[in-house]
């Protein structure tokens, strides 16, 4: 079991809305069922943090009324691995993991 930092990017677009989000994985996939958190960097300038509830719902803020959700904590956890972020009932976007990083590691250089 180990605690990772995942980095994915937006497939239609890299350079925006990138996801970050503290994980604990085991075998590939998400474990634990309590609630993490995350943000949402939409340009480089602007963040959005969110909490990734355990039912696969994205909470923005509590005063916006935004429904998001994914799939993310269904899938095989590493690097190239697709997941959805859907912001309503008919709109979403793919993203892809592009970075792991274990959490409490520190490299040199």
């Amino acid at each position: 079991m180990s605690d990772v930092r995942l980095i994915a990017v937006w497939r239609d677009d890299p350079t925006v809305a990138r996801l970050t989000v503290d994980l604990r994985i085991e075998g590939g996939r998400v474990v634990g069922g309590w609630d993490v958190f995350g943000a949402f960097d939409l340009d480089g300038a602007e963040r959005r943090p969110f909490i990734l509830r355990k039912d696969g719902r994205i909470e923005l803020d509590a005063r916006v009324a935004e429904r998001w959700r994914t799939d993310l904590r269904g899938v095989e956890i590493r690097i190239g691995a697709r997941f959805r972020v859907l912001w309503n009932e008919s709109d979403g976007a793919d993203y892809e993991v592009v970075k792991l990083a274990e959490l409490g590691t520190k490299t040199s250089g």
